[in-house]
């Protein structure tokens, strides 16, 4: 484990009220005490694409693991939806946002398994101990948990829904909002062999950890500085499906739009629903972020869009 060096430290110490220092000084103190290890900051080209997260090992998930012990970890938090009968189904994996799993991603969940597919709706924060606040301040900021990271659970559900006899094992969809918009792109992003077992922490990733995939769908996803997907290619899928928010004050609009339209022009067949008036989390009813605006009939819209995925998935 592993405490964040002294220059990180200050983010949390500057010349703020003192009131949010103190609270900035009970997250951070959440961290663990041990002092870092030097074997995270060797300058070597595997370190490069691990993001601020390799820094906060204090995550049970942030060592190198084998894939059996991360679907271990992760099915604990995991749920998962069968349509009727027997299968083999198509299996989608559903991906929250950065402030952890939530109730909306139930009712997607049962959109796709009326659509015919099972799905899997990961938790990513359950295991590593990410409560609602540490989620706020350290993974929707960015210093903890970035979307290559996050990958390796992604994969590890694949890996799992290969072994089941009711999945379809070429028909896999990777879904994800928001945060989890991100880790789909970059798991598509990443090149398999060291750098993807660098950047998720899996010691004996497959050869193609997304062997199968068919589709992904990805909702208002982040495509800022640190998304590998805003910055080369992806990797070539049957179907991927892409919603953004034309109000969308979180991830912003340019640059998921800029990264979308670049992988387009690389020949990658991305689908677009582009919404104009709808904001950031505009399908989670629940949502208290001002910058959040709940829109019944935008809702409509996607999980009709995610329907059309699967469907086309299934027909292949």
């Amino acid at each position: 484990s592993c405490r964040p060096t002294q220059r990180i430290t200050t983010r949390f110490t500057g010349k703020a009220p003192a009131c949010t220092r103190a609270r900035n000084r009970k997250l951070f103190d959440q961290l663990p005490k041990e002092p870092c290890k030097s074997e995270y900051f060797k300058s070597d080209e595997t370190t490069a694409f691990l993001g601020p997260s390799a820094f906060f090992t204090g995550d049970p998930i942030a060592a190198a693991e084998t894939v059996a012990a991360r679907i271990e970890r992760l099915q604990r938090h995991w749920d998962v939806y069968l349509p009727a009968g027997d299968g083999p189904f198509p299996v989608v994996v559903q991906m929250h946002g950065c402030g952890g799993k939530k109730p909306f991603q139930k009712t997607y969940a049962e959109v796709a398994q009326a659509a015919g597919a099972a799905v899997i709706v990961v938790d990513s924060h359950g295991p590593r101990g990410i409560g609602v606040l540490a989620a706020y301040a350290f993974v929707c900021t960015g210093l903890r948990l970035w979307g290559r990271e996050r990958a390796g659970d992604l994969y590890a559900a694949f890996a799992w829904a290969r072994t089941q006899s009711w999945a379809d094992p070429n028909a896999l969809i990777a879904a994800g909002w928001s945060h989890g918009g991100w880790t789909v792109l970059d798991a598509l992003a990443l090149q398999p062999g060291k750098q993807a077992a660098a950047a998720t922490g899996l010691s004996d990733l497959a050869d193609d950890p997304l062997a199968g995939l068919a589709g992904g769908f990805v909702v208002y996803p982040y495509c800022g500085f640190a998304c590998l997907a805003a910055q080369r290619p992806i990797r070539e899928v049957a179907a991927l499906y892409a919603v953004l928010a034309g109000e969308d004050r979180v991830v912003g609009v340019r640059a998921p739009r800029v990264a979308l339209l670049a992988q387009i022009n690389r020949g990658r067949a991305v689908k677009l629903l582009e919404l104009p008036r709808a904001t950031h989390g505009f399908d989670e009813p629940e949502a208290k972020d001002v910058r959040q605006r709940f829109d019944p009939a935008a809702t409509a819209q996607t999980q009709h869009f995610y329907t059309a995925l699967i469907q086309q998935v299934a027909a292949q």
